[in-house]
């Protein structure tokens, strides 16, 4: 929403009090419940602030509306311009809400019960080649600290499908390089047992004992990776990193750290994993979550087959 002197106003100031206090009840309930993550509570809480601001226009509470009110907002979403994944990611926020109303005995009914989630299809995750991996992971300049730990932390990607948060935060403690394996705390503080290999071994070791202690300064820290200022790397300063290196071994494409995760798991499938291991190494609750990689797969098959076969 726009205010009078064409300056945005933050939808926490277009909810009145009582609505923000429900909202944050609501998101202190999902933290305790599920652990969910700092961006994913402030995601339901902005949702939430910019449903209950459209309701203030017309005199309803946030607490109080019904389904007529919810479709007219989803449609006044869709006729703005909002993506269909968009509008069904703030579908699933306002079921979350009242279903939670409902459960703690503050609604009778749900006004989602009956609103379908707008259908579509699910896109195929960008990934990258073995090759486009293998020049990515090469393009870090190892003679120096941080170009040594650039390319541990890539390895480690690569060989683990660590989410980059994962990867950012992970502690000394939490990686055993004699036994090649890393202990990941992951989505809804869930740890997993995570195998690393040996050329992933071989980047940490050097590492460890060339370069953490350079950026250290002679400072301590519990985490794995830090930066040139002897504190941890932000999952921001890696993402430009990685931008960085796409460049340089002529990488195209849209390329952030999920798509070494993507590279991780769809490489393991077209090399004939089985898809309950992968799921298990992703840390994913729900196996139809993975399955996406066995299409990415078939997909691979296709092109491979149009490219190469005379009647392709």
């Amino acid at each position: 929403m726009v205010g009078t002197a064409g300056k945005q106003i933050p939808l926490a100031e277009q909810c009145s009090e009582t609505d923000i206090a429900i909202i944050d009840r609501f998101a202190d309930a999902l933290w305790m419940e599920n652990g969910l993550s700092a961006n994913t509570l402030a995601a339901y809480r902005h949702d939430l602030c910019g449903f209950a601001a459209w309701l203030a226009g017309r005199e309803v509470a946030l607490a109080e509306a019904g389904a007529v009110e919810l479709l007219g907002f989803l449609a006044a979403q869709y006729q703005s311009g909002r993506a269909l994944r968009s509008s069904a990611r703030l579908l699933s926020s306002l079921r979350r809400f009242y279903r939670y109303q409902v459960r703690e005995g503050r609604r009778q009914d749900d006004p989602t019960a009956n609103i379908d989630s707008p259908k579509m299809d699910r896109p195929l995750p960008h990934t990258l080649s073995e090759s486009e991996v293998e020049a990515l992971l090469a393009s870090p300049d190892t003679s120096s600290a941080v170009g040594m730990r650039d390319r541990a932390m890539l390895e480690l990607l690569y060989a683990s499908g660590l989410r980059v948060s994962e990867l950012v935060s992970l502690d000394v403690d939490r990686i055993n390089l004699t036994q090649g394996v890393v202990r990941v705390l992951g989505k809804g503080n869930k740890e997993r047992l995570v195998p690393v290999g040996d050329e992933a071994v071989i980047w940490l070791q050097r590492y460890c004992r060339q370069a953490r202690q350079e950026l250290l300064r002679g400072k301590s820290s519990n985490r794995l990776f830090v930066s040139r200022k002897s504190g941890s790397i932000t999952r921001q300063a890696f993402w430009y990193r990685l931008r960085e290196y796409a460049l340089r071994s002529d990488v195209r494409g849209h390329l952030s750290p999920h798509t070494l995760r993507h590279a991780f798991a769809t490489h393991l499938v077209n090399n004939g994993a089985d898809l309950r291991v992968v799921q298990m190494l992703l840390g994913h609750s729900d196996l139809s979550t993975t399955q996406i990689y066995t299409h990415v797969a078939r997909e691979r098959l296709r092109q491979v087959h149009r490219e190469h076969h005379p009647r392709g």
